[in-house]
């Protein structure tokens, strides 16, 4: 009973630590990445489909996506999505083509988007927090209807103490990765 509540809290917990690299892969950093036109999504022929389902997205270079629609006549629609999205950003139709051009961060918004990647990184911890407070209810439960000793409760507590610990360090270290990213022209 006790190696599966440890597997579960740490399946949990590796879970809120890829959802938070997730969700920082698509803040605009200062250089163009194709996860930054991840969350668009375009009105196409009355219905709403992600970008990625009707173009292929490709950074050639530091400051430029390249977009290639699949549909030459899904261009103006992904122009106009791309645009309404607010990623800062500027887009030139050149035939078939996309060329989003990401100009260079200021200073100001890079302090914002440390703000911003602090603020995820909090909810985050409070996630795995949340997985550890599920998994020692479940452990002390299990101890009251007799499936889990008082010493296997009590080095279960610790081990998902230590887990916790183990993914709120790796959280940190993600984030501080992710600022020093952000901070750098």
């Amino acid at each position: 009973m006790l190696p599966n509540i440890l597997d579960d809290a740490k399946t949990r917990m590796q879970k809120s630590v890829d959802s938070f690299v997730h969700d920082l892969s698509g803040m605009r950093a200062g250089r163009a990445h194709p996860a930054l036109l991840e969350k668009v999504s375009v009105d196409y022929y009355g219905s709403v489909m992600a970008l990625a389902h009707l173009a292929a997205v490709s950074a050639p270079e530091p400051r430029l996506l390249v977009v290639q629609p699949f549909d030459k006549t899904a261009a103006a629609s992904i122009e106009k999505a791309i645009m309404k999205a607010d990623l800062g950003v500027s887009v030139r139709v050149d035939g078939a083509l996309l060329r989003v051009s990401v100009p260079p961060l200021t200073e100001e918004r890079r302090r914002d988007l440390v703000k911003q990647v602090k603020r995820q990184l909090e909810d985050a911890k409070v996630a795995v927090r949340n997985v550890r407070r599920d998994a020692v209810d479940t452990l002390k439960k299990s101890q009251r209807q007799g499936d889990v000793t008082e010493d296997d409760e009590r080095r279960g507590q610790t081990e998902i103490q230590r887990l916790t610990d183990q993914f709120v360090k790796e959280l940190d270290h993600v984030a501080e990765r992710r600022e020093q990213d952000i901070m750098t022209p």
